[in-house]
C-alpha cells in the first residue's frame, strides 16, 4: 500500500466520529485487509453530470456522510457564484443511509446561506425534477442509487430545469469539490436547527399533488378502464407505490393488487438482491401474484421509480417487454392517439438515444414525424425539450425513451419518469385488449409490419483500480485499431462519439438547425445487413457495455444474428 493511501487512512482514523464508520474503518485496518483499504482509498469518488454513486462505507471512494458533506460544499460554492439567493430541492429514495445524506446535504446547504426544500418522506426521482421546475429552485438533488444493488447509494444532482447538471457544470462542481477538505473544509448545520430556523423546510404537499395532476394531464381524453381490469405492481421496497397508486386511481383503474414483500419501503431489497425492472428475477414475487389474481397487465418499478417494466399475460405464460420494445410501442401508440384526436403527427418530435433501438426510424419515416437520437443519459432527452420550449414549441414533444426501461411523455419532468411511463401503459394495454390483442401481440404486429430488430446488451465488469484502467485499454484499442470485421460482418462504418458527430435525426420538418452532439467515451460500429455494435463505458459502474444491434426479416433470422454478436462482443471485452 502506497504512502499516499496511508496518509489518507490515517487522516481518517484521527477524525472519524460517526461509529459505524469508524468501527468499518478500525476492523479493516485490524485485519490488515490491504485490499479492501486500497480500494475504499485509492481515489476519491468521481462526481460527473450523474453525481456520485457507490458503495456505502468507509472511505475516499465510498458513499458516506463525509463524502456527501463534501461533495454538498463543493455544489454549495458553485450555486452561491452562480446565483444571487440560491435554493435546493432534496429527495430521497428507499436507500440505506438515505435519511442521514439528505440531512446531511440540507445541513450543508444552510449553513452555506442556501435555502433548501425537503420532501418529508422518500418520493421518486421525476417528483423532485417536477420540484425544481415547480418551486423554481436553482437545482435539485435526489439521494439514489437508482436500480443498483442494495449496498448502493448516490447523489445525483439537477439544474434549475429539473434536468440532471451538464458536462460544464459537473465539471465545475467536481473542481470545488477537489478544493474542499473533506473534514475540516465543509461549513455545516445541525438539520434540526436549519428546521426551526427556517433555512430548511419540508416541500408542501401541493406540490406532490400538482405533479401528479401533471401527470394526468397526458392521459388520453376519455379514458375509462373496461370493468374488472385488474394491474398487479410492484414497487421493489421503493419510492413508486404512492405515486404510481395514485395516478391509477386518478384514471379509473381501482384493482391494483400490490406486492406485499414488496410495499414497504426497504433498502436492503430483501426479496431481490438486484431490483432492476429489466430482469425477470426482480418479478418473480408479482409474477407469482399474478398467478393467483389474474392481471390483464403486470408492471414494476425500480426503487426511485424513474423506471419501468412490464410483463404481458400471453397464452399461458407472463411475457416481458424490453425497454426497447415498450418505447417503440409506446411511440406509435401516441402516434395513434394524437392523429386520432386530429393533431398533425409530422410535426411531433421524438427523442431517444444513439443505444436505442433503430426500429424508431423505421416507425418516423412511416409517421412522418421526426426522430432525433441524443447520448445516453436523459439529460440530453431533456434538453431537446427545452430547446423545444425555448422556440414555442413545447407541444410538439411526442414522447422520449431510452432502451434501460426509461421513457417520457409530458414536459413535466426532464427526467425519465415511470409514474407516467405506468400510465400511459396501462392506457395503452387496456386500448389494444378491447381490439382483441395483448400487447405481446402489438409488438408482434409491428415487427411484421418494419422488420425484426432485436437487442442485446454484453456487459463486462472491471472492478477496482485495475479494472479501470483495463477499461481505458479496451477502449483505446477499438479507437487506435478499429475491428474490420464483427461476428463474421463485414464493417461498414465507423462513428467515434468521442468526436461530437452530428446528431442523427430521421423523418419530420427538421425545422431547426442541424446539431452536435457533446463527445463522449462510445464507438459505434456499423455492420453489413443494418446491423451494428457500439462500445460504451458505462457512467455509473465498472462496466464496458456492448450494445447489440441485430435486423432480420423473421424473429428468427435477427436472434441468430444477435447471438453471434453477443459471441463476438464478449470475446473483444474479455
Amino acid at each position: 500500500m502506497n504512502a499516499e493511501i496511508l496518509e489518507k487512512i490515517q487522516l481518517w482514523q484521527e477524525n472519524l466520529t460517526d461509529p459505524e464508520l469508524k468501527e468499518e474503518l478500525e476492523g479493516l485496518v485490524a485485519a490488515n485487509n490491504e485490499e479492501a483499504l486500497n480500494d475504499a482509498f485509492y481515489r476519491s469518488l468521481a462526481f460527473g453530470t450523474a453525481g456520485l454513486r457507490g458503495v456505502l462505507g468507509v472511505g475516499t471512494n465510498r458513499m458516506n456522510i463525509h463524502v456527501v458533506a463534501q461533495a454538498t460544499q463543493g455544489l454549495a460554492d458553485y450555486l452561491n457564484a452562480h446565483y444571487e439567493a440560491p435554493t435546493v430541492a432534496i429527495a430521497r429514495d428507499s436507500r440505506l443511509h438515505g435519511e442521514d445524506f439528505q440531512k446531511i446535504a440540507a445541513g450543508v446547504l444552510a449553513a452555506n446561506g442556501i435555502r433548501v426544500y425537503v420532501y418529508p418522506r422518500i418520493e421518486p426521482v421525476p417528483a423532485l425534477s417536477f420540484a425544481v421546475r415547480h418551486l423554481k429552485t436553482s437545482a435539485g438533488i435526489v439521494l439514489t442509487a437508482s436500480h443498483n444493488p442494495a449496498p448502493y447509494n448516490g447523489y445525483k444532482v439537477y439544474n434549475d430545469n429539473g434536468g440532471q447538471i451538464a458536462n460544464e457544470a459537473a465539471d465545475e462542481i467536481s473542481a470545488n469539490i477537489e478544493k474542499v477538505d473533506i473534514f475540516e473544509g465543509v461549513r455545516s448545520m445541525n438539520f434540526d436547527e436549519a428546521l426551526a430556523a427556517g433555512l430548511v423546510e419540508w416541500t408542501p404537499e401541493e406540490v406532490l399533488d400538482a405533479f401528479i395532476a401533471n401527470v394526468k394531464k397526458v392521459s388520453v381524453p376519455g379514458f375509462t378502464a373496461a370493468e374488472g381490469y385488474k394491474v398487479v405492481y410492484t414497487p421493489l421496497n421503493g419510492t413508486g407505490i404512492e405515486c404510481v397508486t395514485r395516478i391509477l386511481e386518478e384514471i379509473g383503474v381501482k384493482d391494483v393488487a400490490i406486492v406485499p414483500e414488496q410495499a414497504e419501503p426497504d433498502g436492503h431489497f430483501p426479496t431481490c438482491s438486484y431490483p432492476n425492472p429489466e430482469f425477470r428475477e426482480a418479478l418473480e414475487l408479482a409474477l407469482k401474484l399474478a398467478e393467483e389474481v389474474k392481471p390483464n397487465l403486470v408492471v414494476a418499478t425500480d426503487p426511485d421509480a424513474d423506471r419501468m417494466g412490464a410483463a404481458i399475460p400471453h397464452k399461458g405464460d407472463y411475457v416481458l417487454i424490453s425497454g426497447n420494445e415498450m418505447g417503440v410501442l409506446m411511440m406509435d401508440w401516441l402516434c395513434q392517439q394524437a392523429a386520432k384526436g386530429g393533431e398533425n403527427v409530422a410535426e411531433k418530435v421524438a427523442v431517444t438515444t444513439i443505444v436505442s433501438s433503430v426500429m424508431p426510424d423505421a416507425l418516423a419515416e412511416d409517421w412522418g414525424f421526426e426522430l432525433r437520437r441524443v447520448l445516453t443519459g436523459f439529460k440530453y432527452l431533456g434538453d431537446q425539450i427545452d430547446q423545444l420550449k425555448d422556440a414555442g414549441e413545447e407541444d410538439r414533444f411526442l414522447m422520449g425513451f431510452e432502451e434501460s426501461y426509461g421513457y417520457l411523455v409530458g414536459t413535466h419532468a426532464r427526467d425519465k419518469d415511470a409514474i407516467v411511463a405506468t400510465m400511459i401503459c396501462v392506457e395503452m394495454a387496456s386500448d389494444y385488449a378491447a381490439r382483441g390483442m395483448d400487447l405481446y401481440e402489438a409488438m408482434e404486429e409491428l415487427y411484421k409490419k418494419y422488420g425484426y430488430y432485436l437487442n442485446g446488451t454484453v456487459n463486462a465488469s472491471f472492478p477496482g483500480e485495475t479494472g479501470a484502467a483495463r477499461m481505458a485499454e479496451i477502449m483505446t484499442g477499438l479507437r487506435e485499431k478499429p475491428l474490420s470485421e464483427i461476428a463474421g460482418l463485414a464493417v461498414t462504418g465507423v462513428t467515434d462519439f468521442a468526436t461530437g458527430p452530428e446528431m442523427p435525426r430521421v423523418g419530420g420538418l427538421q425545422k431547426e438547425a442541424p446539431q452536435v452532439l457533446p463527445g463522449t467515451n462510445a464507438i459505434e460500429y456499423r455492420l453489413e445487413g443494418g446491423n451494428k455494435v457500439i462500445f460504451r463505458p458505462s457512467g455509473t459502474e465498472p462496466k464496458v457495455k456492448a450494445y447489440l444491434f441485430a435486423k432480420g426479416e423473421t424473429r428468427a433470422d435477427a436472434e441468430a444474428v444477435r447471438a453471434k454478436l453477443d459471441e463476438a462482443s464478449k470475446a473483444i471485452l474479455s
